[in-house]
């Protein structure tokens, strides 16, 4: 009787079988990728410095770069923007339109600036205000780029590899010898000097560390031509330009295409290269000195082909897969603003009241008062994007501030997915967000103005949610 009953349910069983029919294979990744041009009209406000300038001419031209991946169930959009920063207003309104004519959920898109510190004012910060036809008009390129890479969508392969390039990275924020006062222009001292002078004899030692790491995504087709990169590293910009330029962000782009020989493809290649966590780190060797200095242009090439060479060579190494997983999830945090005291702003009026070139402020003084009248104007709090993408094995970290390097490696270091990397300056712009503990040595990145405003604390609650969203994501 036993073995009757053992056989009714095997009979059963593959009757089961049969009619579920066989286990659905995975569907394979599909990839699209293109560049919309943004570069400006001559004439346009140029920020990256507290005086504003006008653009005058192009060393290079600035692109919206993005890439859509679908992996049969979901679909994710990344844009990469050669801008300073870019307002949250812009992107949201991109991402609107992209989820209305595409049909990509505007959580699934990631939407960043590379901090390049010689393009158009997008976002409103010390002597530059915004260009309102012209974020109109970036509304309008980030929507066509997205649009075009959606419509490229075909089978592809995808990789992710990791370099190193420490040679092109230091902490621009010094401890300098004792008795050597650091002035702030509220008329305090600080316990650090940014950009403190090339070999200058009072250095003590970096307030804070880098991280040499390049993290890449890359991408091809069937048929092994490269599609698209997007890479990812920890260096605020280079600079040496006196006109428009992508900076070693868009240099990269080009380098990158070269060492791959993928040039004049069908469809066209687009190489990537997003902001890593380098609010604290430059390109200036500040204690040693001695880096070539090739006039207009050439450090940004000097640098580019540098992160470029060491992706090029991890790139032979990469292993691909025809089929990943993709997924996505965004916060909203609300996050308070630090705002001056009836006694600051009352100091900082009178500052402004009595300055000979208004309304153009010429000292730091004068700049910070006006930033600290316009702070009193500021809500007591901003809401902000805080975001994960997963990629297969890989996540990325959104944030939408200029992020101190030692929050990228805290969250490279407790991500429950790994590898992971942050990109910053991402989903809009709130400014610097140093560690709490950088805001008790204060400096430059500290200072309250619309360049940096948020609560000491944000980082924590930043890093907190980041972390909650991978471990949802895990």
């Amino acid at each position: 009787m036993k073995i009757f009953t053992a056989l009714l349910f095997l009979a059963a069983l593959c009757v089961c079988t049969a009619l579920a029919g066989p286990a659905p294979q995975p569907v394979p990744l599909r990839a699209g990728a293109a560049a919309s041009n943004i570069t400006p009209q001559l004439g346009v406000s140029i920020n990256g410095g507290m005086q504003d300038s006008i653009a005058a001419t192009v060393q290079d031209e600035l692109h919206a770069r993005c890439l859509v991946l679908d992996d049969g169930r979901t679909k994710l959009a990344i844009v990469v923007c050669d801008s300073c920063m870019i307002p949250r207003e812009v992107f949201d309104a991109a991402k609107a339109r992209i989820e209305k004519e595409v049909g990509i959920p505007v959580a699934h898109q990631l939407m960043s600036a590379t901090h390049t510190h010689s393009a158009p004012t997008s976002a409103s910060v010390f002597q530059s205000d915004a260009n309102a036809s012209y974020k109109q008009f970036l509304i309008g390129r980030i929507v066509d780029g997205v649009k075009r890479a959606h419509a490229q969508l075909r089978p592809a392969q995808i990789g992710w590899g990791r370099a190193l390039e420490p040679e092109q990275v230091f902490n621009r924020r010094w401890h300098m010898k004792p008795g050597v006062e650091n002035k702030n222009p509220f008329g305090g001292i600080d316990q650090v000097r940014m950009n403190p002078g090339v070999k200058n004899p009072d250095l003590l030692k970096p307030a804070g560390p880098t991280d040499p790491e390049i993290r890449f995504i890359t991408l091809r087709g069937t048929n092994g031509a490269p599609l698209g990169l997007l890479a990812n590293y920890s260096l605020h910009y280079v600079g040496g330009v006196t006109g428009v330029s992508a900076d070693y962000f868009g240099a990269f782009a080009d380098r990158i295409q070269q060492l791959l020989g993928a040039d004049r493809l069908d469809p066209p290649f687009v190489g990537i290269l997003s902001n890593g966590t380098s609010a604290d780190i430059n390109n200036i060797n500040w204690k040693e000195g001695g880096q070539p200095n090739p006039g207009p242009y050439g450090r940004i090439r000097i640098v580019a082909d540098a992160v470029a060479q060491k992706v090029h060579t991890a790139h032979r190494d990469v292993p691909f897969h025809a089929h990943v997983r993709l997924a996505a999830k965004q916060v909203e945090l609300t996050l308070k603003v630090r705002k001056p005291t009836a006694v600051e702003l009352a100091t900082a009026r009178e500052i402004v009241s009595r300055t000979k070139t208004f309304p153009r402020m010429s000292t730091q003084q004068e700049i910070y008062a006006r930033e600290t009248v316009q702070m009193h104007e500021y809500p007591d709090e901003v809401r902000a994007i805080v975001q994960v993408l997963r990629i297969g094995d890989l996540a990325i970290a959104a944030i939408p501030c200029e992020t101190f390097v030692e929050i990228g490696l805290e969250l490279k270091a407790k991500s429950p997915i790994k590898p992971l990397f942050t990109i910053s300056l991402a989903n809009g712009y709130n400014g610097y967000l140093p560690t709490p503990e950088q805001h008790k040595l204060a400096g430059y990145e500290t200072w309250r103005a619309k360049s940096s405003y948020l609560e000491t604390g944000a980082s924590v609650k930043i890093t907190g949610a980041l972390l909650a969203l991978l471990e949802e994501l895990k």
